[in-house]
Protein backbone atom coordinates (compact mmCIF):
# COMPACT_ATOMS: atom_id res chain seq x y z
CA UNK A 1 0.00 0.00 0.00
CA UNK A 2 1.55 3.28 -1.13
CA UNK A 3 0.49 6.11 1.17
CA UNK A 4 0.53 9.70 -0.06
CA UNK A 5 0.06 12.99 1.72
CA UNK A 6 -2.21 14.94 -0.59
CA UNK A 7 -4.99 17.51 -0.87
CA UNK A 8 -8.67 16.57 -0.91
CA UNK A 9 -11.18 19.20 -2.01
CA UNK A 10 -14.01 20.07 0.37
CA UNK A 11 -14.99 23.52 -0.87
CA UNK A 12 -18.04 24.61 -2.80
CA UNK A 13 -18.16 25.46 -6.49
CA UNK A 14 -15.79 28.35 -7.31
CA UNK A 15 -14.68 28.40 -3.65
CA UNK A 16 -12.00 25.74 -3.15
CA UNK A 17 -10.93 24.65 0.30
CA UNK A 18 -8.80 21.58 0.94
CA UNK A 19 -7.89 19.06 3.61
CA UNK A 20 -4.39 17.62 3.79
CA UNK A 21 -4.85 13.87 4.21
CA UNK A 22 -2.87 10.66 4.32
CA UNK A 23 -4.48 8.38 1.72
CA UNK A 24 -3.78 5.22 -0.22
CA UNK A 25 -2.59 6.28 -3.68
CA UNK A 26 -5.08 3.93 -5.37
CA UNK A 27 -8.13 5.83 -4.10
CA UNK A 28 -9.60 8.86 -5.91
CA UNK A 29 -8.77 12.44 -4.91
CA UNK A 30 -11.92 12.98 -2.84
CA UNK A 31 -12.31 9.33 -1.88
CA UNK A 32 -11.37 7.31 1.15
CA UNK A 33 -8.47 8.47 3.31
CA UNK A 34 -6.64 7.25 6.39
CA UNK A 35 -6.19 10.41 8.45
CA UNK A 36 -6.74 14.18 8.22
CA UNK A 37 -3.52 16.07 8.89
CA UNK A 38 -4.52 19.67 8.22
CA UNK A 39 -6.42 22.21 6.13
CA UNK A 40 -5.53 24.63 3.32
CA UNK A 41 -7.65 27.60 2.20
CA UNK A 42 -6.17 29.46 -0.78
CA UNK A 43 -9.13 31.87 -1.12
CA UNK A 44 -8.35 34.14 1.85
CA UNK A 45 -5.61 36.74 1.98
CA UNK A 46 -3.13 35.73 3.36
CA UNK A 47 -3.48 32.04 2.47
CA UNK A 48 -4.58 29.97 5.46
CA UNK A 49 -2.66 26.72 6.03
CA UNK A 50 -2.96 24.75 9.26
CA UNK A 51 -1.17 21.45 9.72
CA UNK A 52 -0.30 19.10 12.54
CA UNK A 53 3.46 18.94 11.95
CA UNK A 54 3.92 15.96 14.26
CA UNK A 55 1.45 13.85 12.27
CA UNK A 56 3.06 14.91 8.99
CA UNK A 57 6.53 13.97 10.25
CA UNK A 58 5.21 10.64 11.54
CA UNK A 59 3.68 9.75 8.18
CA UNK A 60 6.80 10.77 6.25
CA UNK A 61 8.96 8.71 8.64
CA UNK A 62 6.68 5.73 7.97
CA UNK A 63 7.21 6.07 4.20
CA UNK A 64 4.37 8.31 3.01
CA UNK A 65 5.22 10.44 -0.03
CA UNK A 66 3.86 14.02 -0.10
CA UNK A 67 2.65 15.36 -3.44
CA UNK A 68 4.50 18.34 -4.92
CA UNK A 69 1.92 20.83 -3.63
CA UNK A 70 1.85 19.38 -0.11
CA UNK A 71 5.66 19.23 -0.03
CA UNK A 72 5.85 22.93 -0.93
CA UNK A 73 3.28 23.84 1.74
CA UNK A 74 5.12 21.78 4.37
CA UNK A 75 8.40 23.51 3.49
CA UNK A 76 6.78 26.96 3.82
CA UNK A 77 5.58 26.15 7.33
CA UNK A 78 8.85 24.51 8.32
CA UNK A 79 7.34 21.10 9.01
CA UNK A 80 9.95 19.45 6.75
CA UNK A 81 13.31 20.55 5.38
Amino acid sequence: MAVKLRLTRIGAKKNPCYRVVAADSRYPRDGRFIEVIGTYNPMVDPVEFKIDAEKAKKWIANGAQPTDTVRALLKKTGAID
